[in-house]
């Protein structure tokens, strides 16, 4: 009997070390994201009803279900279960929340939000004062890209605005252009800071690409973009030289210092500059004389160890191709990689990259690969694959093709000395191989667009003219029609899971039994950017539920305004902010000729039911002044440890901890100083990850459950 349970006991405890030891594997592939609030937005649809919507956030089990508040009374309905929105019946305007249900346990209460009267938001803009250029010409400011992160950790999204002059330049064309300004605001209108990027960094889509983020997973987004001699940050202080002037008599800047500059994201500070890589060199080099080609950036972050992210700044595609990885990690920024075509081994790549990059885990082992248009970059920097087929102007990546593995990529082409005979082109993302493709005609294919937009087929469908000819195809490259829809960017609006058309100002969506589109919405007033691209300052989802958010100009630069849908759906999914692959495509979305975000798994009619991400969130760093005079430490201890109901968490000083279940759904969160004690979490037995945090480190603990 003895011997028996002895037995079984060793049989226990092999089983138990095999499981953690599975455990810690899927923690280090979790990869850090944002800790967002719920998002919750109401507003009025008439003065009988008011709309509700909030997300789904990523750390939740596919099962959640939300119970809704108005003015702290559970709303008729509660709890719902297949869907984040409602159609709150009433005449009086009252304060919603919203809390989940997780294992049957109500959850805390979200942000409130009040009502609306609208279904948009505006933003008042402090705009530039204009200027006169050396050579006299007057100029004024719009507002041009922007993009998201939360800068202070509350999980709410302040907004980025690039401020363009009116004569900013495409790098082809000469002349002197004003400052670039990029500000920062909270949803309330209240500026944070504004960054001049000064008389060295010249104005045009191709000159400065910012890429907002949380580099450095500490809760908190920067912003990271080229500087030069006379960049201003948020604070006043200036980088470099303060009065140098590298422009030459054609508005050019050939000479002087490049920096990368990361800045702080709640008061633009300049962290860390760095010498820009690579470094412009010799003009002619990059293929012409005048300062075209050299100066062509890109800009994108990618999760290239799998865990946090990563910078990726670019320059050169037409001829030189180089991308550079970059960390930021403990107010370092740091070196991973370098990517050059010139380097022995790498000339196929050379002119294989577009005005964008893309981002995403074509080969399943949980880090992301970057690619330039015709060529890829592994995850650590070597040689993914170049395919020959040239430059070009769009690019757009997901799992198009449901039936088949991976991701796939379609794009237009814009060499027909390179493309040969597609211009149009579907591809395998993994090896860049063609699927199948569309005679270009011997021309330069300008546009292009993919999304799911008719249910009759499943997967996405792709579009674009070549020949003077329209092609609608399905993911398989069989003809729909001859007729096709807009093509600049999509937009998930409506209640079904078909993508709707974003063309310069208005929202459409495609009747494919008439192959024509049927307006949405017509944004009276406002305007997009990038003049024939129309495209939106950002499209994103950026609160409510999983659909997307666009946010416009107002034409006379007074205010920016976030349209969100107000149209019921059934449909539950998480927020696409939760998916990694989506949430840096909003990141590179303002780089060079901007492009719609795609997220990594198929997003369509048919689609399969969803998976919970492989996330995990983070807290925004407790500041110095919220700790005890004690001296702080990350040396956490748990006990008892195993436990059947109560514990405790002690460690010197205050501190935050926060408690996950193996598929890092988050528990609990909470604080404490030197100790505190935790009631019961959960009733299910099994292995729980207590994260503590203090001034001086954080430390991680498992935490067994009898």
């Amino acid at each position: 009997m003895h011997k028996k349970i002895t037995q079984n006991s060793f049989r226990k405890i092999i089983f138990f070390l095999i499981f953690l030891f599975g455990i810690s594997t899927q923690l280090f592939a979790q990869r850090s994201v944002e800790k967002l609030n719920r998002g919750l937005v109401a507003m009025r649809l008439n003065s009988s009803q008011v709309y509700v919507g909030w997300r789904m956030l990523g750390t939740e089990p596919t099962d959640v279900s939300y119970n809704l508040y108005c003015n702290g009374v559970k709303v008729a309905g509660s709890p719902f279960t297949t869907t984040t929105n409602y159609t709150h019946t009433i005449t009086t305007n009252g304060i919603y929340t919203v809390r989940a249900i997780i294992n049957g346990v109500e959850e805390s209460a979200s942000e409130a939000a009040s009502v609306w009267a609208n279904q948009y938001l505006d933003i008042a803009m402090q705009i530039p004062a204009g200027g006169t250029t050396p050579d006299n010409v007057a100029y004024t400011y719009s507002v041009n890209d922007c993009s998201v992160g939360d800068v202070d950790g509350d999980g709410q999204y302040e907004i980025f605005v690039k401020w363009d002059p009116s004569n900013a330049k495409d790098n082809s064309q000469s002349g002197y252009t004003g400052n670039v300004y990029i500000d920062c605001y909270r949803l309330n209108g209240t500026r944070l800071w504004r960054i001049d990027l000064g008389k060295n960094i010249r104005a045009g889509a191709h000159y400065t690409q910012f890429m907002v983020y949380d580099l450095d997973s500490d809760g908190k987004a920067e912003m990271a973009c080229k500087t030069a001699d006379g960049t201003i940050d948020g604070t006043g202080v200036v980088i470099g030289t303060a009065n140098a002037d590298y422009r030459n008599t054609s508005g050019y800047i050939l000479s002087g210092p490049e920096f990368l500059t990361v800045f702080n994201g709640e008061t633009g500070k300049a962290m860390a500059s760095t010498n820009y890589l690579p470094a412009r060199g010799t003009v002619s080099s990059w293929g012409d004389t005048y300062g075209n080609r050299v100066d062509r950036f890109i800009a994108a972050v990618a999760y290239l160890d799998g865990e946090k992210p990563s910078l990726i700044m670019g320059r050169g595609y037409y001829t030189r191709l180089v991308r550079v990885a970059w960390d930021w990690r403990n107010n370092t920024l740091s070196q991973r990689w370098i990517f050059d075509s010139n380097t022995s081994g790498n000339s196929a790549y050379a002119g294989m990259g577009n005005h964008q990059m893309t981002v995403g885990d074509v080969d399943g082992d949980g880090k992301d690969e970057v690619f330039n248009g015709s060529s890829g970059i592994n995850d650590d920097g070597t040689k993914l694959y170049a395919n020959t087929l040239g430059h070009g102007d769009a690019l757009h990546m997901s799992d198009m093709d449901p039936d088949r593995p991976g991701l796939e990529i379609f794009q237009c082409l814009e060499e027909p000395a390179k493309y040969k005979t597609n211009g149009l082109v579907f591809l395998d993302a993994k090896t860049g191989t063609p699927l199948w493709g569309i005679n270009g005609a011997g021309g330069d294919i300008g546009r292009c667009n993919a999304a799911d937009i008719d249910p009759r087929y499943k997967g996405y469908e792709c579009w674009g003219t070549t020949g003077g000819v329209n092609y609608l195809m399905d993911c398989k490259g069989n003809l729909i029609s001859n007729s096709k829809p807009s093509q600049n960017f999509s937009i998930w609006w409506d209640a079904d899971l078909n993508r709707e058309l974003l063309d310069d100002n208005h929202i459409d969506k495609w009747n494919y039994t008439t192959s024509k589109t049927v307006n949405l919405l017509t944004a009276t007033d406002y305007d997009s950017n990038n003049t024939t691209k129309a495209t939106p300052c950002l499209s994103a989802d950026l609160f409510g539920d999983w659909r997307e958010e666009v946010i416009l100009r107002k034409i006379d630069n007074t205010s920016i305004r976030i349209y969100t849908t107000n149209i019921p759906t059934t449909n539950k999914l998480y927020t696409l902010m939760h998916d990694t692959q989506y949430r840096v495509a909003i990141a590179w979305q303002n780089s060079a000729y901007n492009q719609p975000p795609h997220p990594s798994f198929y997003l369509g009619v048919d689609m399969a039911a969803q998976t919970q991400p492989n996330i995990a969130t983070t807290n925004a760093n407790l500041a110095t002044n919220s700790f005890s005079n004690a001296v702080p430490s990350a040396n956490a201890v748990v006990y008892p440890n195993p436990t059947s109901q109560t514990f405790t968490i002690a460690a010197d000083g205050k501190f935050t901890y926060s408690i996950h279940n193996v598929l890092g759904q988050e528990i609990r969160t909470g604080k404490g100083e030197n100790q505190v004690e935790i009631g019961e979490i959960t009733t299910s037995s099994g292995v729980y990850i207590i994260n503590v945090k203090s001034e001086k480190g954080s430390s991680t603990i498992k935490l067994i459950k009898e």
